[in-house]
């Protein structure tokens, strides 16, 4: 893993396999170019293993204020890139 994808993580209550997954799949979808893919990407991945509905941010420059189920939220970046995923609804 370079250094540009070591995930800095900023704020999380999720257990700690869970965010350890989150990670796995934020590093495997850099692939995508496309913030907007690389967001869908993740929210199919984490409705399918944690079932519905998260909400999936991925992005350089956003702001937010969002209501979560507890135990369902993480904020972390890798290199320039922040990511946002929690589930609420």
């Amino acid at each position: 893993m370079s250094e540009k994808e070591i995930p800095i993580l900023k704020a999380s209550d999720l257990p700690e396999e869970i965010q350890t997954r989150i990670f796995e799949l934020a590093i495997s979808g850099l692939k995508y170019k496309v913030e907007k893919d690389l967001a869908a990407y993740l929210k199919k991945e984490l409705d399918q293993a944690y079932g519905p509905t998260w909400h999936v941010i991925v992005g350089k420059s956003f702001g937010s204020y969002v209501t979560h189920e507890q135990g369902f939220f993480i904020y972390f970046y890798i290199g320039e890139v922040a990511f946002l995923a929690f589930k609420a609804g």
